[in-house]
């Protein structure tokens, strides 16, 4: 009994430790990971909106009314959250266009998060992952193919194909990784959905 309770104590003893080890670095690195995160979400920013002189917090979120969420629904995204909307200020403070910052639960290793800028007009600047975990070598090829294809476009939804991009709403595949190229371009479509019937922005009938 002497050896159990000497035992038990030992343990408690390590666990005492190990929680107060783990405790301590974690409020040295918090600090630093906080800071290298707001680093790289406006490096984010800058990249899909390089025309904004500074990015202001517009207090929006996803709407909460059951109609809307319905149509959201509806319309295919019941996997993409809006997770933040920024407003993309020129020098003169003039409001350029809007940053969203769109997260997809439908990839295939994981969440995928991503910023995307967008000018009033409706043309979509580009996109810039923030987190991605998907297959190497396939799914994570969305950095090199999907990105890009998304520059510089103006058309209110994007359809991808495996056989060659026709027109600029379509987006070539990632072969062998159609599960991330869906979750990707839907995300993105989510985003411009959002845009489109929340932030007032767009026109799209003479295109």
């Amino acid at each position: 009994m002497k050896n159990m309770l000497k035992d038990a104590a030992i343990l408690l003893l390590i666990t005492l430790v190990a929680g107060l080890a783990l405790g301590f670095v974690y409020q040295i690195t918090k600090g630093p990971i906080a800071l290298a995160e707001e680093k790289a979400a406006k490096e984010a920013y800058a990249e899909v909106f390089p025309a904004a002189s500074d990015f202001e917090e517009d207090g929006l979120d996803m709407p909460k009314e059951a109609a809307w969420q319905e149509a959201w629904n509806e319309n295919g995204f019941t996997g993409v959250d809006i997770e933040n909307t920024l407003k993309a200020v020129g020098a003169e403070g003039e409001v350029l266009g809007y940053v969203l910052t769109v997260t997809s639960h439908e990839g295939y290793g994981g969440d995928i998060t991503f910023t995307m800028g967008i000018t009033m007009d409706g043309t979509l600047n580009g996109v810039s992952i923030l987190s991605i975990s998907e297959t190497a070598g396939l799914g994570m090829k969305a950095e090199s193919v999907l990105k890009p294809q998304f520059a510089n476009k103006k058309v209110p939804s994007f359809t991808y194909t495996k056989q060659g991009a026709a027109s600029d709403s379509q987006i070539d595949a990632i072969s062998g990784a159609t599960i991330t190229t869906s979750a990707f371009t839907n995300a993105v479509n989510g985003g411009l959905y959002y845009f489109q019937t929340q932030l007032g922005g767009g026109s799209y009938e003479a295109e």
